[in-house]
């Protein structure tokens, strides 16, 4: 098979590629697009750590090409610098400057002047972090933590307040971490990032849905109480299943007014198994911390009837194809998959295991509850209604 010549793709092309890529679509659909293969896209986009680069402006008083091209036409006609200034409308010491930089009356050139003018026009603001290694180990350990870049730079800011020069933002840190070409933070903190991705993804990116099941005696998600969705009042909670290799799962509970987490072993995903374990959490807190359960439509919750006649407890379910509705426990899922990576085997944690990554999650602030812990919000809702 003949090997086909190199491709370098031009300006207009690499815009079209960063707008494919804005839009969410895949290496491979962008590289189909120019009949190549995925690996022909990757150096464009892996550069910058998934970030498009700025587009670059000429300044409003720089010379144009065309002046450039008069100035050498002008000199050739031995005119002064004065005269050519007087014709380009400039000063004679920006026309004076210019030819001396780019190599005098006999050697000056429009094209390699204008050249030189573009390339020594970039100067690339220096990352704060470059100058700041104090702040570069202390976020290495937060990282280190498990903590996101969100949760450091909140985190920053309420134990500095006074000290602005310990304030950073979270894309600055996602930035170092993606363009290694800004030194300050090792590639190897990239692990730390629950993603685990070496470079920015578009938002626009999206998996496919999954059909659900059927659940008898069914009570919507839309005959919720109004005063739940407001998340003002404690005791309401989202539910699911996360799921690993060898048919392995995790029963993941949030509560929507504090975000804190609870996890429970199940053995598998039959409806029994899981409303037992469901069932037995929630006789760990008293009613006034409990009073209702939203849960996606699989048919692990078909018997749910069963866990509301066991604990007085309503379940709402989600309508199809609508996990937003559910959202705090959907976000909690993805930090989970930190602890408990796709494809590995859930059955292997222990309870004790999975209290000790609950804990975790609950003593790291939120932005969503002002930075401040998840255990914080709960403690203090319980103190007050108990």
């Amino acid at each position: 098979m003949k090997q086909r010549k190199r491709i370098y793709y031009s300006p207009e092309q690499k815009a079209l590629i960063w707008d494919r890529y804005k839009r969410g679509d895949s290496l491979h659909d962008i590289a189909r697009m120019f009949d190549r293969f995925h690996s022909s896209i990757m150096p464009t986009i892996y550069q910058t750590g998934g970030y498009r680069p700025p587009e670059r402006k000429r300044h409003l008083q720089s010379l144009s090409l065309d002046e450039r091209e008069e100035i050498s036409r002008c000199l050739v006609g031995k005119q002064s610098i004065r005269e050519i200034a007087r014709r380009l409308s400039r000063a004679p010491s920006t026309i004076s400057r210019e030819v001396k930089r780019n190599g005098g009356l006999k050697h000056y050139r429009a094209v390699r002047a204008e050249q030189r003018a573009w390339d020594e026009a970039l100067r690339p603001k220096p990352c704060k972090l470059i100058d700041s290694p104090d702040l570069c180990k202390l976020i290495a350990v937060k990282l280190k933590r498990a903590w996101s870049p969100q949760q450091i730079a909140g985190w920053l800011k309420r134990q500095y307040p006074n000290n602005q020069e310990m304030y950073v933002s979270h894309e600055t840190i996602y930035k170092t971490l993606f363009i290694q070409t800004r030194s300050a933070l090792k590639k190897e903190l990239q692990k730390c990032l629950r993603s685990k991705r070496v470079v920015r993804k578009s938002r626009q990116s999206s998996l496919k849905r999954l059909g659900l099941g059927k659940i008898p005696d069914a009570v919507s998600i839309s005959e919720r109480p109004a005063s739940v969705e407001d998340r003002a009042i404690p005791g309401h909670w989202e539910g699911d299943l996360i799921c690993g290799s060898n048919n392995s799962y995790i029963a993941t509970l949030v509560e929507r007014h504090s975000r804190f987490v609870m996890l429970a072993k199940v053995d598998d995903s039959k409806t029994s198994t899981v409303i037992a374990a469901l069932i037995k959490h929630a006789q760990k807190l008293p009613k006034e911390l409990y009073k209702s359960l939203t849960w996606d439509r699989g048919r692990e919750i078909k018997d749910h009837k069963q866990f509301t006649l066991a604990t007085d407890i309503k379940v709402y379910l989600c309508d199809p194809y609508s996990p937003w509705q559910r959202g705090s426990n959907e976000n909690t899922n993805r930090l989970l998959r930190q602890y408990f990576p796709k494809s590995t085997d859930l059955s292997v944690h222990s309870q004790q295991k999975l209290s000790s990554v609950a804990r975790q999650l609950n003593e790291r602030p939120r932005k969503t509850l002002d930075y401040e812990t998840p255990a914080q919000k709960f403690n203090c809702t319980s103190s007050d209604l108990i």
